[in-house]
């Protein structure tokens, strides 16, 4: 096993820029060889700040270099079907942002390409890497509170997104960009689901509407168990970034989630106050580093990936399901989406 995985890393915005801190310096498995992103200038000052070797304008360049042994893509979704067959023609261990693609059929090719390949691929879902969820499935999966009957997700952003990035041509829309998270830990804990039905609105921030985009919505799911789901999202929880999930049970439940970023309570007359958790970045800090840390350790290892492209193909399944029960007030099946 070799020590060290030399890794490109593609896409540096805020989230990238985090990555390139955390494979040149916090993960003791890789080597952070070479940045890339459209923006030349933003690569070069990156990769002076990381004190990496390489860097490019050009992502496929970054792709090409011998140097790298394995890639890590955090670029906008609509770049990962090029950039995910273009790894899989150089056969090159990739990790991949959720989600995949914005529509199935880039997916479906993506898939093609890693099987024909035989690419190690990891799709980047990191509330799988929680602290909180990794130990609810642990739980679960030991018969904690029995069979799981009902699970029950809330995903709250404490403000909108720009219009630019809500627009679903860029980010699929909110049920697809948001619920994706959600969807993925319903099949996690539940197993598949089979028919998804949606209400959703823009009822907070009207201009959402011009890019045709929605502020709110509930998912209601039920899986091929028998057993039911639901999921409910808001751009318009402005107290905080609030994630919560609750597993019910047949013998117990499972409440995952927490609000008070920091462990200070206020208390006076009439009053309990602290405050809360400012945004994704505070929340899944450890999440992020542990899933790239285990993209390392399962290439390095020869270990099968925990989250495959089929992960991924999923969950957009689920959130392609849930637009389309949106758009027409109709229960779909997941099976009828393809």
């Amino acid at each position: 096993m070799k020590s060290r995985l030399a890794v490109g890393l593609i896409g540096l915005g805020r989230l990238g820029r985090v990555y390139a801190r955390d494979l040149s310096g916090r993960i003791a498995e890789t080597r952070l060889v070479a940045v890339a992103d459209p923006i030349g200038s933003l690569a070069k000052e990156v990769a002076e700040e990381f004190d990496v070797p390489k860097h490019y304008a050009d992502p496929l360049a970054l792709v090409d270099d011998p140097a790298v042994d394995a890639l890590v893509i955090v670029s906008p979704t609509h770049t990962h079907r090029e950039l995910v067959v273009a790894a899989a023609s150089r056969r090159k261990p990739t990790f991949c942002e959720k989600p995949p693609a914005l529509a199935l059929d880039e997916v479906a090719a993506m898939r093609q390409a890693i099987a024909g390949a035989g690419m190690f691929f990891q799709m980047g879902f990191m509330r799988r890497f929680d602290a909180g969820y990794a130990s609810a499935k642990k739980q679960i999966e030991a018969g904690r509170i029995g069979a799981p009957l009902v699970f029950k997700s809330t995903s709250r952003d404490p403000f909108r997104p720009s219009l630019e990035y809500a627009n679903p041509k860029s980010s699929g829309g909110m049920l697809i960009d948001m619920g994706i998270h959600d969807f993925d830990l319903a099949r996690w804990f539940m197993g598949d689901v089979k028919t998804v039905a949606t209400i959703g609105a823009t009822i907070a921030y009207p201009e959402l509407a011009t890019v045709g985009d929605i502020d709110n919505a509930i998912a209601s799911l039920t899986f091929a168990s028998g057993k039911l789901g639901v999921v409910d999202l808001t751009r318009s929880g402005i107290y905080g970034y609030d994630i919560s999930t609750e597993i019910l049970g047949l013998e117990g439940t499972i409440k995952i989630g927490y609000l008070r970023e920091t462990p200070v309570m206020v208390l006076t007359k009439n009053s309990v106050a602290h405050d809360t958790v400012p945004y994704f970045m505070e929340r899944f800090r450890d999440a992020y580093t542990a899933q790239l840390q285990d993209f390392a350790q399962n290439v390095l290892g020869d270990r099968a990936p925990p989250i495959t492209i089929e992960d991924g193909l999923e969950a957009l399944r689920i959130g392609v399901a849930a637009t389309r029960a949106h758009e027409s007030g109709r229960a779909v099946a997941i099976g009828d989406v393809t």
